[in-house]
């Protein structure tokens, strides 16, 4: 079942999360203490004490977005592709039974795409996409 909400940040939350850390480092400019900052936006003091350090190394500057964590190794083309293949079950991909496996998808895309994915490389490039665990 796919649900609306994929795995990761989109573009939309990745800027929220931005603007969260640059008002950290305006307060971080005005003499605010890490518990202060983390107390005033609401965020671990941990946060804040990396978001700190950052801004005591580059400023204003270290605490921009640096983009999403890895880029995905499949398009958007190719999971597509991959999920009409994955719709057609795996009895279509000469499997006996109606279980689609992480094991099994990683071999579809093994033979679709020539790409190697680990077991929880798979997990995560399915939860990216809206996908969930159905037992």
């Amino acid at each position: 079942m796919r649900y609306a909400q994929g795995g990761g940040l989109t573009a939309a939350q990745r800027a929220k999360r931005e603007q969260v850390r640059l008002h950290a480092a305006e307060l971080f400019a005005r003499g605010y203490t890490d518990t202060e900052v983390a107390k005033e936006l609401r965020v671990t003091r941990m946060s804040a004490n990396r978001w700190h350090r950052a801004w005591t190394c580059g400023g204003g500057a270290a605490m921009a977005s640096k983009g999403p964590a890895s880029l995905p190794r499949l398009s958007d083309a190719q999971f597509a592709r991959l999920e009409a293949a994955l719709l057609r079950g795996p009895a279509a991909h000469g499997w006996d039974d109606q279980c689609w496996t992480l094991s099994r998808i990683r071999r579809v895309i093994g033979r679709m795409f020539r790409l190697t994915y680990s077991l929880p490389g798979v997990w995560k490039l399915l939860k990216r996409h809206g996908w969930s665990c159905q037992v």
